[in-house]
């Protein structure tokens, strides 16, 4: 049964690079979704309420449940927003589906931030007025990440999540 991991959280927090580090480790067959890449990239459209970003990220996660061993779905993804897509996730994936929320302090956020090669792209002034505090979804039971874990212990906690779960 194909595993789905969801990153969400406020910019800048670590989402994908964890999300890449994930792709990396599961190896081939793993499909990584990042909004962003969808959004901005491939349809070029702003996000919010009813973003026309949502029918295909919709289905993106059909085809990754048919095609693929692992979906990695990444993006800040505002919970209120997105709620139509986390509703199909579980529909489709069940017990399968394995949330993360980077609960991490704006500060500290700041500071990761300014490690990306990106990180002259937009600065504080955006990212505060971004931010959404404590943005947990109501229908994705999500596991909180904060300040004190790096990168990798991220990536290996949820890799170890779900190859110890498959070995049940």
């Amino acid at each position: 049964m194909t595993k789905l991991i969801v990153l969400r959280g406020n910019s800048g927090s670590g989402k994908t690079t964890v999300a890449k580090e994930l792709q990396n480790k599961f190896g081939n067959n793993t499909m990584l979704l990042s909004q962003d890449v969808i959004r901005r990239d491939i349809l070029k459209v702003k996000d919010g309420e009813n973003t026309l970003a949502l029918p295909l990220m919709k289905e993106l996660l059909r085809y990754g449940r048919e095609h693929s061993d692992v979906v990695i779905l990444e993006g800040i993804m505002c919970a209120d927003w997105y709620r139509p897509l986390f509703e199909l996730a579980v529909e489709l994936y069940g017990s399968n589906v394995y949330a993360y929320y980077f609960d991490i302090s704006f500060e500290e956020t700041l500071r990761r931030h300014q490690t990306k090669p990106n990180c002259a792209s937009f600065g504080a002034k955006e990212m505060r007025r971004w931010w959404r505090e404590k943005d947990f979804s109501t229908v994705l039971q999500e596991v909180s990440i904060t300040d004190e874990k790096d990168m990798q212990s991220i990536v290996a906690e949820i890799y170890h999540t779900i190859l110890n779960e498959e070995e049940d």
